[in-house]
């Protein structure tokens, strides 16, 4: 396969726009989460300032009982949800930066298959055997690399799966705790 500038010129304006593409998903998933950030740190703020005023207003044991109870499950709750709302959207933001070099990454197989199949056509006499071990070299790559690929999303179902698993316990463990306190 010969390399011309033309096609080396489209080589790069191909990476060039992958690379685009990914940073620009990368800056909307940073944009979600620092939105998400704000947004967090305005209702902590908001929440902080009515637990205070609720136990200034606190006049006997079973007032502050009852005030802790109120705090302590929408506080769990809204912890939990900013973990998973965060971890969703590095997840998201991680699978939309991939999602190009994948597509380029099949194209490059493709080309790479294409132009094995050209030189096996035209290479002189006893080269199959080289050719051949080219080939099996790319296809043992390829196997190796769709493997890895679902490791990965083997391991994002897990940790997704933990996630929520996680969230559950802790609501749980929160909600007993304050019905005890409040019998």
């Amino acid at each position: 396969m010969t390399i011309t500038p033309d096609t080396l010129a489209a080589s790069i304006k191909s990476a060039l726009a992958t690379s685009e593409t990914a940073a620009l998903s990368s800056f909307e998933a940073a944009e979600r989460l620092a939105a998400l950030n704000l947004n967090t740190a305005r209702s902590l703020f908001e929440d902080g300032i009515a637990a205070v005023r609720a136990l200034i207003a606190v006049k006997t044991p079973n007032d502050l009982v009852a005030v802790q109870s109120a705090l302590v499950q929408p506080a769990a709750e809204k912890a939990m949800s900013y973990f998973r709302s965060s971890y969703e959207i590095v997840a998201q933001g991680v699978e939309e930066a991939i999602k190009p070099f994948e597509a380029q990454y099949g194209e490059l197989n493709k080309a790479v298959a294409e132009a094995l199949e050209k030189a096996a056509k035209s290479a002189p006499v006893g080269s199959e055997v080289a050719v051949a071990a080219v080939q099996s070299a790319i296809a043992a790559a390829n196997s190796a690399y769709d493997n890895l690929n679902k490791a990965t999303r083997k391991v994002v179902a897990i940790t997704e799966a933990n996630v929520a698993a996680t969230a559950k316990a802790a609501a749980k463990a929160v909600t007993p705790t304050t019905a005890k306190k409040t019998a």
